[in-house]
């Protein structure tokens, strides 16, 4: 029976990726650990919490010998490293939150799996998530690919690139059997409403301000969160050690086009008139360090391990703005700040 360590499961992509394993893999163990910041939320997992094969656990990556202790006590056979602070303007405000979470969190398990592995790394696998924002800003043309040098903008984006720098050196250092995905822009169901997309939802709804930095025409490559979760699958049973993956949805959009999009699509759906809610587009401030365009070339993933995404972005986007309008309570209690307690 294999032991997988899902950190940051109780988040956005995390808990679309313990769900996921939990329901396909119920021969696996799977263990969702978690430190349950602003953005960890248990309500995420309400579908899984009594499958008899899942177990959270709630602890920060961030004290190492409470890893190694947990690393000794439980083998896992297994690391999907999800656990990261990831909202850039967050970074702005407070990098070092960023350099503990993002860095030091990464090293500890590092440490911890080369600690209960160094004698046995045969169908052992340490899989590290992280960003395509590592690569800093493209202009109007071109795409990311695995060799695309590092050029990182953000305090966010220093510290998730810093990351995956520990672990490729672990993997050349140690032997460490570790995985590296960079990926777009996620979106769909249960995540946290600061975030681009729930935010405005939520404000359309509203009727309150949807602030848009700049001029809006920043570019952003978006994939829904389950075609991520799938390719997450692939790339740890299938991945080859030492090896990076870009993962995209070959689905780039303008903020300021994605916005209108939105709004056509919710004014529609909230029985308003055509582009009533237009009038709550107001221009702001553009952000400190604001990447241009971001662009995922996902080629190596689709050649060597026949992945694509599957969610159409019409569709995805649909299913995304109905999510959120039918589960007013989940994001009530968010707003409210119930879902911490």
């Amino acid at each position: 029976m294999k032991k997988i360590l899902i950190t940051g499961g109780a988040g956005f992509i995390g808990s679309h990726v313990v769900r996921l394993f939990v329901n396909k893999y119920p021969h696996y163990e799977i263990y969702n650990l978690d430190k349950l910041t602003y953005a960890g939320n248990l309500d995420n997992l309400k579908d899984v919490e009594n499958k008899p094969n899942y177990h959270f656990i709630k602890a920060d990556i961030v004290e190492g010998e409470k890893m190694l202790a947990w690393f000794k006590e439980h083998q896992p056979d297994g690391v999907i490293h999800l656990a990261a602070e990831s909202h850039v303007d967050r970074s702005i405000e407070n990098p070092m939150e960023f350099i503990n979470t993002n860095v030091v969190g990464t090293v500890n398990l590092l440490n911890a799996a080369r600690a209960i592995w160094k004698n046995d790394i045969e169908n052992k696998r340490f899989y590290h998530i992280s960003t395509d924002e590592v690569y800093g800003s493209l202009g109007e043309t071109g795409a990311f690919t695995e060799t695309t040098p590092y050029d990182p903008h953000s305090p966010y984006s220093a510290a998730k690139a810093s990351s995956d720098h520990f672990v490729r050196a672990y993997h050349d250092t140690y032997k460490l059997p570790t995985i590296i995905s960079n990926c777009s822009n996620n979106y769909g169901p249960n995540q946290f409403p600061e975030k681009l997309l729930p935010l405005f939802i939520h404000n359309i709804k509203n009727k309150k301000k949807l602030p848009i930095y700049g001029k809006g025409i920043n570019v952003r490559d978006w994939l829904y969160v389950e075609d991520h979760a799938t390719a997450i699958d692939l790339i740890f049973h299938q991945g080859k050690i030492g090896e990076t993956y870009n993962i995209g949805g070959n689905n780039e959009w303008k903020n300021i086009d994605l916005i209108k999009k939105l709004i056509e699509i919710m004014d529609k759906k909230l029985g308003r008139s055509e582009g009533e809610s237009l009038e709550l587009i107001t221009y702001v401030t553009d952000r400190a360090g604001h990447d241009l365009r971001y662009a995922i070339d996902a080629t190596k993933l689709k050649t060597e391990l026949n992945w694509e995404p599957k969610i159409k972005f019409t569709e995805g986007f649909e299913k995304t703005v109905d999510w959120y309008l039918d589960n007013e309570t989940w994001l009530q209690r968010i707003v409210s700040g119930k879902y911490r307690k």
